[in-house]
């Protein structure tokens, strides 16, 4: 082969090889492991952990009436955190009442003290084996956090999850556990028609059909179960007072917004906590 030949034979390749980089995704970048909480990112078939630079900070003083939540995902947490023996969480119940914001908490207590979060959205789940590899020889200990967690048949995340959670051949490590927030305790729809399946044994004991035991088995996996309720107007009206105070408002003006808090709370069907802060937020801006 000449040279000419050669030349344009390499300046031919060059060009195949840029159109080619044209169409394959970037290669992720470097894991920042300086941070204390992290995001799943998919780009094509590969994902990453990218670093959260901007944390929401709540602190568990902030959350209000659920005493008993708080107890147990601490006690949890700071086992997890010494190496002993801790469980998987699931927390379910009434929107707005702090599920979500409990997780957050746990992170601005502990992460000075090793510990760390990672988000991953539930078209992410299947995923979770790939995880819980970049983090095994870490010496953190990882939160994998699946916030607002339900599926629907034949999801792939499904069976990632059960594994991950329990019942795979390899270990997740003793460095990583699973918090999910649902408003399903079973998280998966159920039918009417699946009851039509349960067994009547001789001896009055009932057998629930496979298809039930099949959606029960994914949260009998997570060892602790928390349950969420509504708060009752009082408890409404005490988690409004917090907020107001903490941003600024006197007595007096914390008085005066009684009324208007529960209007605010009959507007949106709802006396969440979530509902007394963004109250306490708009009373704030218009009087303080």
């Amino acid at each position: 082969m000449t040279q000419p030949d050669l030349t344009a034979l390499l300046a031919r390749a060059e060009r195949v090889l840029a159109q080619l980089e044209a169409w394959l995704p970037p290669a992720p970048p470097d894991i920042d492991w300086s941070a204390h909480a992290f995001r799943w990112r998919k780009r094509g078939t590969r994902g990453w952990l990218d670093a959260v630079r901007h944390i929401a900070t709540i602190n568990l003083a902030d959350l209000q009436h659920i005493e008993r939540q708080k107890q147990v995902i601490d006690r949890n947490t700071r086992h997890f955190l010494q190496g002993k023996p801790a469980n998987n969480v699931l927390m379910t119940g009434a929107r707005g009442t702090g599920k979500s914001s409990l997780v957050k908490a746990m992170l601005a207590a502990y992460a000075e003290q090793g510990l760390r979060l990672i988000e991953v959205d539930k078209s992410d789940l299947a995923d979770l084996g790939d995880i819980v590899d970049l983090v095994d020889d870490r010496p953190e200990r990882f939160i994998i956090f699946c916030d607002d967690l339900s599926f629907e048949e034949g999801e792939a995340g499904y069976k990632a999850l059960k594994s991950v959670l329990d019942g795979s051949v390899s270990s997740s490590g003793d460095n990583v556990l699973v918090y999910a927030t649902s408003n399903r305790r079973h998280l998966m729809p159920e039918y009417m028609s699946e009851n039509l399946s349960a067994k009547h044994q001789s001896d009055g004991e009932i057998h629930p059909g496979e298809t039930v035991e099949e959606k029960i088995s994914l949260s009998e996996r997570f060892g602790l179960w928390l349950s969420f309720y509504p708060f009752r107007q009082d408890d409404y009206l005490d988690i409004v007072n917090y907020w107001l105070t903490d941003l600024g408002c006197t007595a007096d003006q914390v008085a005066q917004a009684r009324t208007e808090a529960l209007q605010w709370a009959l507007e949106r069907g709802s006396r969440s906590g979530r509902v007394a802060r963004q109250f306490a937020r708009d009373w704030a801006a218009r009087t303080v």
